[in-house]
């Protein structure tokens, strides 16, 4: 048995839009119905905590047929929503907050972005299972591929400025970090306790584990290949093509198989490396 926190009070304005990301239009649905739906679906998970902008009347619009989905089945399960934070990780803590006295603390959380709409069945089963065991927990990730670069600008403000290769990177133990992240609900919470009374804000779970010492298991994902986090508007074509292709494969769409789905175009060059979460 898990819970399921999803951090999704962004405002969209990396996106380039009117809207926060999670709402924009996926096969028939919203991006965040798509993140939701593994979880809504799936009888070992508990309860589902959704955080939300203070200003968010979006939801308003895809709750019914969430809650609906979420009481369906034969593992009925509870769907509520909190006031997030200006922060990720303040966001995430407030939907912790609304677990109290239902989790205790060795149970598991799952934290998954609202963004994320691409998450396969097989990815779950495999991070769940391959982190029960473990007395602190993982997150789901994959190699770095691309080439990468390290800037002599001292910080990213002064890249706008112009800067210059510093070095090439070793790729090889290097990781992007992906969710869902799997950690003990007290654990969980005493970090980001930790982190934010240092002010500190993390910019996922593991990292926030990582500054008490800890060693996060990292999980390969084994899915469809898809940078699968939605970033500027532009790319959300490439996204919404990859995304169809998994919920065709996972029985999620009734419509025809075309022989794309064998042979995904290969897409390299920026706008792939750009949707990497």
């Amino acid at each position: 048995m898990y819970w399921l926190i999803m951090p999704a009070a962004g405002s969209g304005r990396r996106f380039g839009s009117v809207s926060p990301k999670q709402y924009a239009p996926l096969a028939g649905r919203t991006v965040i119905e798509w993140a939701l739906n593994p979880f809504l679906t799936d009888p070992r998970c508990a309860g589902i905590v959704v955080a939300l902008a203070p200003q968010d009347r979006e939801w308003l619009r895809v709750a019914p047929r969430l809650a609906a989905q979420a009481s369906s089945g034969v593992a009925p399960r509870q769907l509520s929503a909190v006031v997030g934070g200006e922060h990720r990780s303040l966001s995430v803590r407030r939907a912790l907050e609304a677990l109290t006295g239902k989790a205790t603390p060795a149970d598991w959380v799952l934290v998954h972005d609202a963004a994320r709409p691409c998450l396969a069945a097989e990815d779950l089963d495999r991070l769940l299972d391959r982190v029960a065991p473990h007395p602190l927990g993982g997150l789901l990730a994959v190699p770095a591929a691309d080439t990468l670069k390290r800037s002599t600008a001292e910080s990213s403000a002064g890249l706008e400025a112009g800067s210059a290769v510093a070095e090439t990177v070793d790729r090889s133990t290097l990781w992007h970090a992906l969710t869902p992240q799997m950690f003990r609900y007290g654990r969980l919470c005493a970090a980001l306790d930790a982190a934010h009374a240092a002010q500190r804000f993390p910019t996922d779970e593991s990292q926030a584990l990582e500054w008490l010492g800890e060693e996060p298991l990292l999980i390969r994902r084994a899915g469809i290949p898809c940078r699968d986090r939605v970033r500027p508007r532009r790319q959300l074509g490439v996204l919404r093509h990859y995304a169809e292709l998994l919920l065709l494969r996972e029985g999620h769409l009734a419509l025809p198989v075309p022989a794309v789905v064998e042979h995904p175009p290969v897409l390299v060059g920026p706008l792939f490396g750009d949707m990497v979460g």
